[in-house]
């Protein structure tokens, strides 16, 4: 009995009741997707209820083992992908990767078991993966200086990207945050943002810098020749700017001076230069909008030895105290 489909289904409706955000609703899919295939194509097994723990270890090996866009969940995506033309086609699947399968398959198969259509759940003797933690490079000032000059600032776009680049690493919201504000979300007095679409769905304040604001007056004022749209940042034409036309324009601002920079990197630098500079984690997680503070910690405290000796000279206490 091919019941695969119907259970998937099934579970992606749950999945949508819960206001997932459609980045994980995605991601459900297309693993959970893949790894139905390889039951059907590689074991002849088309029942969800037949599936045990030993096949899903044997895909995690085979994951690892097959190389990066060897295996699609759509075929049709091929055509229109190539993927055989990427750079990392069949090179290693990351550890990250592989952690993040194994998470959304046991997810599935603890919803079904949850829903008692399983009577023994698979994943049970699943352990999880646990990746080795890299250390997020930290742009350096001179780097940051070399970055925003980078920009055409003559022009619309270059002015524009410039802007959302200071933005994000002024304030550490998403790029998808950042291109969804709206002009009435700004509160300039109160050097203040609400952010209203993100990532957990909860509305949430950023706050930017005077300098900042400055920055955010000046832009203002210009793009009233251009738009008389709703957006902060919007398209030429007055539109929602598209997310990855601002990841073209920074990664080729980046390039044309020697760096590699992705708009994630700019949350990450805000995060690390707040901690640098004396701020806290408690106040630094509701800025970044993570769902607790160990969700925060758990993703900078990764500072380099240089990196913890200044924040020491910082708060010494001899240094800090008249004795």
């Amino acid at each position: 009995m091919d019941n695969s489909m119907i259970f998937l289904d099934k579970f992606m409706l749950y999945c949508t009741s819960k206001n997932l955000s459609v980045k994980t609703m995605r991601s459900y899919d297309q693993t959970i997707r893949l790894f139905l295939r390889y039951m059907k194509e590689e074991k002849s097994v088309n029942d969800v209820k037949k599936i045990k723990t030993d096949d899903i270890k044997e895909y995690i090996n085979f994951v690892r083992e097959r190389g990066k866009y060897t295996v699609f969940s759509d075929p049709n995506t091929v055509k229109t992908n190539r993927p055989y033309n990427r750079q990392d086609y069949q090179k290693k699947v990351s550890e990250t990767t592989l952690a993040n399968y194994v998470r959304n398959i046991k997810v599935f198969f603890n919803f079904l078991f949850s829903e008692r259509e399983i009577k023994k759940n698979p994943v049970d003797g699943i352990p999880n993966i646990k990746p080795q933690r890299k250390m997020k490079p930290l742009l350096t000032e001179n780097e940051l200086h070399m970055l925003f000059r980078a920009f055409d600032t003559s022009t619309f776009h270059g002015y524009r990207d410039w802007i959302i680049t200071r933005l994000i690493l002024d304030t550490g919201c998403r790029v998808g945050e950042c291109l969804s504000i709206m002009l009435t979300d700004i509160n300039l007095k109160n050097n203040a943002i609400l952010l209203r679409y993100t990532k957990n769905k909860k509305e949430r304040y950023v706050y930017f810098s005077f300098k900042m604001g400055r920055n955010l007056k000046s832009w203002m004022q210009y793009m009233e020749r251009y738009s008389d749209g709703h957006y902060l940042f919007p398209s030429i034409r007055g539109n929602k700017m598209d997310i990855r036309n601002y990841e073209t324009s920074l990664r080729k601002a980046g390039e044309s001076v020697g760096l590699k920079v992705a708009p994630h990197q700019l949350r990450n630098n805000f995060a690390k230069y707040y901690l640098l500079n004396g701020g806290d984690f408690a106040t630094l997680s509701r800025l970044l909008g993570h769902s607790s503070i160990e969700v925060t910690k758990n993703a900078y405290l990764d500072f380099t030895d240089k990196e913890i000796g200044k924040k020491y000279q910082q708060h010494s206490p001899l240094n800090n105290l008249d004795i």
